[in-house]
């Protein structure tokens, strides 16, 4: 059964969504970028369905500013609060829970390496955690790279380029990135986000779409951290064949 529910944070008021069921380990799905908490085409709030069925509890909620939520959005950075009422809320709405398990994307990973501990979460699911400080329009650099290196591989790109069917000016700002970035740049949010990975040592599984931006980006700077791989392109799994795969590990991350 899916309830909506309300609860105080920061003097401003969440709504989230529990979808309850019988076990005493619990998901708490945290939103990433700007999205409520249903996520891409309703994705997260399939997942919490699935995940329920298998017999978790699950909470999804909006962050202050986002959604239905109300407040001042000022991005996941400053999400800690959020967080921490939204692990207190899932204990108190389901008494039965003594462990829960958060799971995030892209940014929302990062919410939850870098302040899921202090909120009182056992474990975190990291899907292609968000290291980018870049604020333009372009993939970060080590996608450019893995972009270009595929084209300079493949003999349809250079059959689309021949054919005007590629973006030059795109292309040449892209290399003009990249020749002003640093292999492993100095970054701060990257550093920040995987020294607290790291932290979490086994308690922490973070989970890459093999094709997407800002895996490729996290993979460049994780100096060897482990993940497990899904062989998909899409940031958010919306395939069918991706969204069993992500069910699957979410469903092996809460039986532990």
């Amino acid at each position: 059964m899916r309830r909506l529910i309300a609860f105080p944070c920061a003097g401003d008021t969440l709504i989230g969504a529990i979808d309850d069921a019988a076990a005493t380990t619990g998901l708490l799905i945290v939103s990433g970028g700007n999205e409520v908490r249903a996520g891409a085409h309703r994705g997260m709030a399939m997942l919490a369905a699935n995940i329920a069925a298998a017999g978790f509890p699950v909470l999804r909620y909006d962050r202050r500013g986002v959604g239905d939520s109300a407040g001042e959005n000022r991005g996941f950075r400053y999400a800690q609060d959020d967080l921490a009422a939204a692990v207190a809320t899932f204990r108190a709405e389901v008494p039965g829970v003594d462990r829960i398990v958060g799971f995030g994307n892209c940014d929302a990973a990062s919410t939850l390496a870098l302040f899921g501990r202090d909120a009182g979460i056992d474990r975190v699911l990291l899907a292609n955690p968000w290291v980018i400080e870049d604020d333009d329009d372009l993939p970060p650099a080590a996608a450019i790279r893995a972009r270009y290196a595929e084209r300079l591989r493949s003999r349809s790109a250079w059959s689309r380029l021949l054919r005007g069917e590629i973006d030059l000016r795109k292309t040449v700002r892209g290399l003009a990135k990249l020749s002003r970035t640093k292999p492993h740049p100095s970054n701060r949010l990257a550093t920040r986000v995987i020294r607290a990975i790291a932290d979490w040592d086994d308690d922490a599984t973070v989970i890459l779409a093999s094709g997407d931006a800002t895996a490729i980006a996290y993979r460049d700077v994780a100096r060897g951290l482990p993940a497990t791989t899904i062989d998909t392109d899409s940031h958010s799994f919306a395939r069918s064949n991706d969204k069993e795969a992500l069910r699957a590990e979410v469903v092996n991350a809460l039986r532990r």
